[in-house]
């Protein structure tokens, strides 16, 4: 059997797996090639760039995290980070019952101009909301989320736009293209 690579845009509110559960969306309905699988997941209300395969040695290599393969998410936060902040999340922050590794973050500027999500982002008049950008280099379960409650700005909306040298780049959601071995680097 070939081996067969496909950059996905996961929409909002679509488990990263092939089987429904719990009445929620899937992979099953976006005419995907039979017989690939996700390399690593985007939760349920997590969006972005999602690899589907079924090079079971690229998804070790891409997942594994000694390999420290960089992952950048864009993500939308209440209320604008101090540099404090940031510093904090850069040098490694604990969440739970561990310290993330060091990482990339910053504000994005200019804000990007982002579709709107359906549902609707919550709004509020009296707080304002910003882009920032993380790239990190493992993915523990909801991670991002994680370290920016850590810092007192919680993720509304979560955006993975690249993993190693892979981009989402004009993809939009549902949208998917395939891709060559030859196209992935790390």
């Amino acid at each position: 059997m070939m081996n067969r690579y496909i950059l996905f845009h996961k929409p909002y509110n679509v488990l990263s797996q092939f089987t429904p559960e719990d009445g929620a969306r899937s992979l099953k309905e976006f005419n995907l090639p039979p017989d690939i699988y996700a390399a690593g997941r985007l939760d349920k209300d997590s969006e972005g760039l999602l690899l589907l395969t079924n090079d079971g040695e690229l998804i070790e290599k891409l997942l594994n995290p000694k390999n420290e393969k960089p992952k950048t998410y864009w993500v939308l936060v209440e209320r604008l980070p101090s540099e404090e902040s940031f510093n904090k999340l850069r040098k490694g922050i604990k969440i739970e019952d561990y310290i993330t590794r060091p990482c990339q973050v910053g504000l994005i500027d200019p804000q990007p101009q982002i579709p709107p999500r359906d549902p609707p982002v919550r709004f509020r008049k009296t707080v304002q909301d910003y882009w920032i950008e993380i790239t990190i280099t493992e993915g523990k379960n909801r991670q991002v989320r994680k370290m920016t409650a850590a810092i007192g700005h919680p993720t509304l909306r979560l955006i993975r736009k690249k993993m190693a040298n892979l981009e989402l780049g004009s993809l939009l959601p549902g949208q998917w293209r395939e891709i060559s071995k030859e196209e992935i680097q790390f």
